[in-house]
């Protein structure tokens, strides 16, 4: 009686271990491309500029959860600009967000209330702003601080 069921394991074991494995493929992650939506210039003053960038717009819920988060870069001249309802006060992380960026949050006047500087890749530590704020850019890590960018600036943008 025990040597069918040990023949029977026998065979069992000599089928699974003899089964094909398919080759494993690398998965490849989708690149997601920049949509350049709108024109944003950084103020000094009324009318001094600063800098002009190439933006995304986030206006969505989606959009804003998701923002910059899988890419890999971005290029010096753009950024994405968070547009939210109202003034209030807002706080970012940088979950699945590879490239370290400047976050600068805006009042409802288009004044910046607020920037937190030189965010780290991956970092999900709490980034709030110190004031409300109803528009949040996001540039590369260390631009704000190159431009000259301060709190008091002030930015206009148009839909393209």
């Amino acid at each position: 009686m025990i040597r069918p069921i040990l023949f029977a394991l026998l065979c069992l074991s000599l089928s699974l271990s003899c089964k094909e494995e398919k080759p494993k493929v690398p998965v490849k992650a989708k690149t997601i491309a920049f949509n350049h939506e709108a024109q944003l210039d950084l103020l000094k003053g009324k009318d001094s500029i600063i800098k002009s960038l190439e933006i995304e717009l986030a206006e969505t819920e989606y959009e804003r959860q998701t923002g910059l988060m899988y890419r890999s870069s971005m290029a010096q001249n753009r950024g994405m600009l968070f547009i939210f309802d109202k003034d209030e006060y807002r706080s970012f992380y940088m979950k699945n967000t590879e490239i370290g960026l400047d976050i600068i949050y805006i009042n409802d006047a288009l004044e910046i209330v607020s920037i937190q500087a030189n965010a780290e890749p991956f970092n999900e530590s709490s980034l709030p702003s110190n004031a409300p704020a109803r528009y949040v850019l996001e540039i590369n890590a260390g631009l704000a601080a190159t431009w000259g960018v301060a709190v008091g600036d002030k930015i206009r943008f148009s839909r393209l």
